[in-house]
């Protein structure tokens, strides 16, 4: 698949031959979306407002950031939020809690990231719908659920659907699965409530936000930290394994950090032997990477955190539809 998406931001032959797959692709999604709002497939509601953070394309646009600040928010302002979770590639198929001692390997790479975080309760599983009731029977007095991912999982109804769009890449080349990198037309932006653009032009949205963060944090040693200016004059490696890779580097560049870039797919379950790079005096992780390197990781490895910085007008319009529990798939 990873050969595939590097033909999905740019104009290729390959394009010619895939588009006939992905009409056929698109029409299937657009149908089944019709046989729920039609309730011809059934769906849940829960007895909580319930805000879905998602996107239409394949591969990160930050979308576990801008959950991480909305729980921030709704704590600020009285709510108790709960965050569910597939967690890509993990095993919890029922639904399970989040705990930071947990491996990725057992709960996923971002659900165990903002588990570490420690805002809110963390819940992973396969059914977005048992989880969140089986989450809130957990801790009844959480009040609001915010699903990390899920806008396609329309089981679960919603009361707030967020879109975030990746502010460099956009849309791609516009086309849906296998063509592009598109799990819905373009036009699904226009039937969800807020949609948020990553950096760069925001173009597509009603609102901006931007990642934030200049220190970095041992990873065996959390309470030892550094800001850009230790890693000045080292053999510096940086590592991203995430949706898009590039914006991470840009961010370390933009701190004055000259350093050697090693992408890896997103999702990567990192060995000691991905990492045994010659010449290195310091490895920076995302925070996404890091929670996979914990088991080999030695005193060069140091982690980013950074922070959605987003418009106040977007909680404030989360704040608006939440308050007006009941919305179904329109």
């Amino acid at each position: 698949m990873h050969w595939l998406q590097n033909h999905w931001y740019r104009l290729t032959p390959l394009h010619l031959i895939l588009v006939p797959i992905s009409l056929v692709f698109s029409a299937l999604v657009a149908l089944r979306r019709v046989f729920y709002r039609d309730h011809i497939l059934s769906s849940h509601q829960l007895l909580l407002p319930v805000i879905v953070v998602g996107n239409i394309s394949v591969g990160g646009t930050g979308k576990t950031p801008l959950t991480l600040a909305l729980a921030h928010q709704l704590i600020s302002r009285g709510w108790h939020p709960i965050i569910i979770s597939r967690g890509y590639q993990s095993s919890s198929h029922h639904p399970k809690q989040v705990n930071p001692g947990m491996s990725s390997l057992t709960v996923g790479d971002e659900p165990l990231l903002m588990a570490k975080r420690n805002i809110c309760p963390v819940w992973v599983g396969k059914d977005r719908v048992a989880t969140a009731r089986k989450a809130l029977e957990a801790h009844p007095l959480c009040d609001v659920v915010l699903s990390d991912d899920g806008l396609q999982h329309y089981r679960l109804q919603r009361d707030v659907e967020i879109v975030v769009i990746d502010g460099k890449r956009g849309m791609g080349n516009g086309w849906t699965l296998p063509a592009g990198p598109l799990r819905e037309p373009v036009s699904r932006l226009k039937t969800v409530d807020a949609v948020v653009v990553n950096g760069g032009d925001a173009t597509f949205g009603q609102f901006s936000m931007h990642l934030d963060g200049e220190v970095f944090h041992n990873l065996i040693d959390p309470d030892l930290t550094a800001n850009p200016g230790k890693f000045s004059k080292s053999d510096i490696h940086a590592v991203a394994g995430i949706g898009n890779p590039q914006r991470f580097f840009d961010h370390l560049s933009s701190l004055g950090i000259a350093f050697i870039p090693h992408a890896f797919p997103d999702h990567h379950p990192y060995s000691a032997s991905d990492l045994k790079f010659a010449n290195c005096d310091a490895i920076l992780l995302t925070e996404k990477d890091a929670v996979k390197c914990t088991e080999f990781a030695d005193a060069r490895y140091w982690v980013l955190r950074v922070d959605a910085q987003i418009d106040s007008d977007l909680i404030e319009l989360v704040l608006r539809k939440i308050k007006s529990h009941g919305r179904q798939i329109a």
